[in-house]
């Protein structure tokens, strides 16, 4: 087994290729860390910036040994990696965040669960194995509600919503796989974030509470800092802090949240991994979301989380985004950080960028006048 803290020089595996990963390994590289990738499609963007990879598929017994034996540590990038792989790396190389956290965020009925234990607030909910349970379910929650896939769903993928009883039974035999969850709409004001990072020496170290707008069901924008009552960022960074120590997470983590009109604050979903609602920080803050995960998985303390700058993280998705490129590289206080993708289909996150502010600017401006330019 690796000791820690790590030593410059020493190789950090990676699971997932994509722009989380890739964004990792620059961070690890800055670090003084080396980094391998193992992802079963070739072109992963992580690949394109890590000293090594591995294409092989995520259960690959003999790739995952070789994998095992060529890194000081494992890591994800994302929480779709299969329950079996952390298996059989776990008894052959130190893995952090480890089983627990990943089975937790895997499944929606575990992450409500946990939320709830945990002491955050969350929607009613139910689990819904057929048709008669979800009518069951309607009855007990009412309408609207979100019929979701318990796995593998992301930026609205894999859930309906439900208006009418008239929906139910189409979005049932639509959604797999199963069981699947309903939740209660909600009517929300404001969509918050929150990430924190946990050391292996259990400190914790928790960013300033972000608001989320969407387009398309996809993060478009992250307004840095968050422009809601100090008592709602404080308690959405709490729970993000207890989640992380309940979790006996070693990483970083992004706790999403909804802010009702009336100020109740409801835990929505857990991202055991630096998040898109966290990009911010790679230029408002001392250390960045990736630089604490790498630190933590590393065994280093954590860096400091304070915020120098105000910050609004615009998402660049597919082509229309792109055409922006040449006004944003000649625009002043932008930071431009681009994926290595090849091709800019609708939907797809090419990239982003943050526009930086002065210190407290954003909380003094009233509207969305901030998100008009550029």
């Amino acid at each position: 087994m690796s000791a820690f803290p790590l030593k410059p020089n020493s190789t950090i595996g990676i699971l997932g290729g994509g722009q989380l990963g890739r964004m990792s390994a620059l961070a690890a590289a800055e670090l003084g860390y080396r980094c391998h990738i193992f992802a079963p499609d070739a072109d992963s963007p992580g690949m394109q910036v890590a000293a090594a990879s591995t294409v092989a598929g995520y259960e690959d017994e003999v790739a995952l040994g070789a994998f095992a034996a060529a890194v000081d540590v494992v890591t994800f990038e994302f929480e779709n990696v299969p329950a079996r792989t952390l298996e059989i790396l776990a008894p052959l190389v130190p893995v952090r965040p480890g089983m627990r956290a990943l089975s937790v965020c895997q499944d929606r009925l575990q992450e409500k669960a946990f939320l709830e234990a945990a002491g955050v607030p969350v929607a009613p909910w139910a689990p819904v194995t057929s048709e008669k349970e979800l009518q069951a379910a309607i009855g007990r929650i009412g309408l609207p509600a979100v019929l979701k896939t318990t796995r593998l769903g992301y930026d609205g993928r894999g859930q309906a919503l439900l208006r009418t009883p008239e929906e139910a039974a189409a979005a049932f035999a639509r959604l797999e796989p199963r069981p699947l969850i309903l939740e209660a709409f909600v009517a929300f004001s404001h969509e918050i974030s929150a990430i924190a990072a946990r050391g292996a020496d259990g400190a914790v170290a928790v960013y300033d509470a972000v608001e989320n707008r969407h387009r398309h069901h996809i993060l478009d924008v992250s307004i840095a800092p968050a422009r809601v009552p100090e008592d709602v960022a404080r308690r959405a960074r709490g729970h993000a802090a207890q989640v992380a120590a309940e979790l006996d997470l070693v990483g970083v983590l992004a706790v999403e949240f909804f802010l009702l009109p009336d100020g109740t604050l409801l835990g929505n979903e857990i991202a055991p991994r630096p998040h898109n609602s966290g990009h911010w920080t790679m230029d408002a803050c001392q250390s960045s979301q990736f630089h604490q995960h790498i630190r933590a998985v590393a065994g280093l303390p954590l860096g400091g989380v304070e915020r120098h700058s105000d910050a609004v993280m615009h998402n660049l998705v597919g082509p229309d985004d792109m055409a922006k490129l040449p006004e944003l590289y000649g625009a002043e206080m932008v930071s431009i950080h681009l994926y290595g993708k090849a091709s800019a289909r609708p939907g797809r996150k090419m990239g982003h960028y943050n526009r930086l502010f002065a210190l407290r600017q954003i909380s003094s401006v009233e509207g969305d006048s901030l998100l008009s330019a550029l």
